[in-house]
């Protein structure tokens, strides 16, 4: 069952067309969503390894702990949030820590102009 704030490793497809800018293939990903809802889909953040893509607004740099299952220090793309089918998703690998749940919380709302 997948929580939010789940650390998930998934497959992302590529673009329609083979070009474009968004996140691809197999990575982590922040589960925005649970399963409260019976979907067959997730919205997830992207997570790149890629330190310099903190330069774009709407990102947060995470240290890897064994709670969150990262093995290297990572940047969640909140500007690349989407939606993908369960199917997707490989395993669950961590759970992200409350202080980076919270600022991610705060960035989603002021991003989405909540």
């Amino acid at each position: 069952m997948i929580q939010r704030n789940d650390v998930l490793f998934v497959e992302l497809p590529p673009p329609l067309g083979g070009a474009g800018r968004e996140q691809t293939g197999r990575r982590p990903a922040i589960a925005v969503q649970d399963e409260m809802t019976p979907l067959p889909t997730v919205l997830v953040l992207p997570v790149t390894s890629q330190l310099e893509a903190r330069r774009f607004p709407f990102t947060l740099r995470v240290e890897p702990t064994t709670a969150n299952g990262l093995t290297m220090p990572s940047i969640i793309l909140l500007f690349q949030m989407q939606v993908i089918d369960k199917r997707r998703v490989v395993r669950v690998i961590g759970k992200l820590e409350p202080e980076y749940a919270d600022q991610l919380d705060v960035m989603l709302r002021r991003m989405l102009k909540l």
